[in-house]
């Protein structure tokens, strides 16, 4: 699957870029589905994105500046209101009414985040997180940066448990003990959930003190939800009553690229460990998640008749993310768009795109 190639996904919300990024009063650019686009600060609290393309010589608008809530092209000095209309020619000033305008998008501010749909018609809603305000949890901001991964690579990832032992040896896997225990799937209006024990071992002297654990091997009691298409949380229940949640959208830059946006929700205080300490733990963990992940095929087969990867009873959330977003696709009328390598490799015939 190519995401840039399925419309479907221009109708989802995503977290595009950090509020403060956008607070100092400077418009910033960013790729979206492989679109270019500009988002900026019109106002308290408010921030409005739009095609990152002038309508006269398709200059970026992300080279020019801000004044009064608008931006001004720095090539001919045109000006837009946050609604992508052109209100201002410096060359035509006497223009009662100017006929050009950008496209603009969907903006939401939420969780320290601006959101974007590129239509007008999502068909998502921005995940409520149960965490965020509740008493006694607080909220560290983690990572913001691209990564040469797919949002369903990453996705999948997150709700394998399966490679934990192997992947994150170097931290917390346990090799000799890696199967997951008591694993419950059960499909959502918004994705999916996925339930399961998770054995450990703590022999990392860091991450004995930032789940405030000193024994070497413990089980971890995971509740992670998947938010339709590239969004998650993974809820970690320790057995001292410690709560790590791990929220990661891997919002789309292209068909290869990811932008990973994290953060996380703990129930205790900065006294008893410092956000600096578990910004650290997971920044070692992510790391061996992504040197796997950015060596994997982006094009992800959703079909199930294509047969480029076997399967194993633990990449049952993977398959039923697969299948979820298939149906989704079909319902709309859309097929499935492939790289002509993959589709070549193995004869199999359906829609082609560029590779």
């Amino acid at each position: 699957m190519l995401i840039t190639q399925q419309p479907m996904f221009r109708h989802f919300w995503y977290p595009v870029m950090p509020t403060h990024l956008l607070d100092a009063g400077h418009p910033k650019a960013f790729r979206l589905l492989g679109e270019d686009i500009v988002l900026w600060k019109v106002g308290e609290g408010r921030y409005a994105s739009m095609e990152d393309r002038c309508c006269h010589r398709t200059a970026k608008l992300s080279m020019g500046w801000l004044e009064n809530d608008r931006i001004v092209c720095g090539y001919h000095g045109w000006a837009y209101d946050c609604t992508g209309q052109c209100v201002s020619m410096p060359q035509s000033p006497e223009a009662q009414k100017i006929p050009y305008k950008v496209k603009s998008h969907l903006t939401e501010v939420r969780y320290g985040y601006v959101w974007v749909c590129l239509e007008p018609d999502p068909i998502n809603t921005i995940p409520v997180l149960e965490e965020d305000g509740a008493p006694g949890f607080r909220l560290i901001h983690e990572f913001y940066e691209p990564c040469r991964a797919t949002g369903l690579r990453l996705m999948e990832n997150f709700f394998d448990f399966s490679h934990t032992g192997f992947v994150h040896k170097g931290t917390f896997g346990n090799m000799v003990d890696a199967k997951p225990r008591k694993t419950e799937i059960e499909e959502t209006e918004h994705g999916l959930v996925l339930r399961g024990d998770v054995p450990v071992l703590n022999a990392d002297e860091h991450i004995q003190r930032v789940v405030r654990d000193s024994g070497l091997e413990s089980v971890r009691h995971m509740v992670s939800q998947w938010y339709m298409p590239f969004m998650r949380k993974s809820q970690i229940n320790y057995p001292n009553g410690l709560i790590h949640s791990l929220v990661t959208s891997a919002t789309p830059i292209d068909d290869e690229r990811s932008m990973l946006c994290q953060w996380i929700y703990r129930n205790d205080t900065e006294a008893e460990v410092s956000a600096a300490d578990c910004i650290e733990m997971d920044r070692r963990i992510t790391n061996e998640d992504i040197l796997i992940l950015e060596g994997l095929d982006p094009d992800v087969p959703l079909a199930p008749a294509h047969a480029e990867e076997a399967h194993m009873y633990t990449d049952r959330p993977g398959l039923a993310m697969r299948r979820r977003l298939l149906k989704m696709m079909e319902a709309r009328g859309e097929k499935e768009v492939r790289t002509p390598r993959n589709l070549a490799r193995f004869g199999i015939r359906v829609e082609t795109a560029s590779a």
